[in-house]
């Protein structure tokens, strides 16, 4: 059977250009980093799916089942706090590049939003790490390591947007919130 996993790597690469087209062209956007983040998951994904289901019960897989049993938490926590906040107090932002649940109009703080600031770059992160457990080695711990980086970037860059947007109402939501763990990072 051939392996299909370049072709589905450049299948996902396209439909992710496709879906960031705008952000790759402003480098400095958060979208930017977001892009070569989820790039470089694809490609862990890719490197570990012939071992996911081996082994179930290592100690790797274990860690690796517990971190992507984790990534789903604050991805529907945060989802749900974005699909149920309430109609904007202020002018929805209108940058091009920003995806449809990113046009919001006030700082959302209700939900997972009430304790960290980035809940779905907190899954990715738990996502990340979960496939590298598959099977830690060199070249799966620089993709996970970039990844994990170009997160930071990302958050980084977001955080400078709101405040751009939101001014002083955002630099007091990130004085009572932590990034991607709440009461600690």
């Amino acid at each position: 059977m051939p392996d299909i996993r370049p072709g589905a790597f450049i299948l996902v690469t396209l439909v992710l250009l496709y879906v960031s087209r705008r952000s790759i062209a402003r480098p400095r956007s958060h979208g930017f980093f977001r892009f070569f983040a989820w790039e470089a998951i694809v490609g862990l994904f890719c490197l570990h799916a012939p071992v996911w289901f081996l082994d179930w019960f290592s100690a790797h897989q274990i860690i690796s089942w517990v971190l992507l049993a984790a990534s789903l938490l604050p991805l529907v926590l945060g989802v749900q706090a974005l699909a149920r906040r309430q109609p904007p107090d202020g002018k929805p932002r209108r940058e091009p590049e920003l995806m449809g649940f990113e046009r919001t109009g006030r700082v959302i703080s209700q939900g997972v939003f009430k304790y960290i600031r980035h809940p779905l770059y907190c899954s990715l992160l738990l996502l990340t790490w979960g496939i590298y457990f598959k099977a830690p080695a060199v070249v799966a711990g620089l993709l996970s390591s970039a990844a994990t980086v170009l997160l930071l970037l990302a958050a980084r860059a977001d955080e400078h947007e709101c405040i751009t947007v939101f001014g002083e109402d955002y630099r007091s939501y990130m004085r009572r919130t932590k990034m991607f763990i709440p009461y600690v990072l």
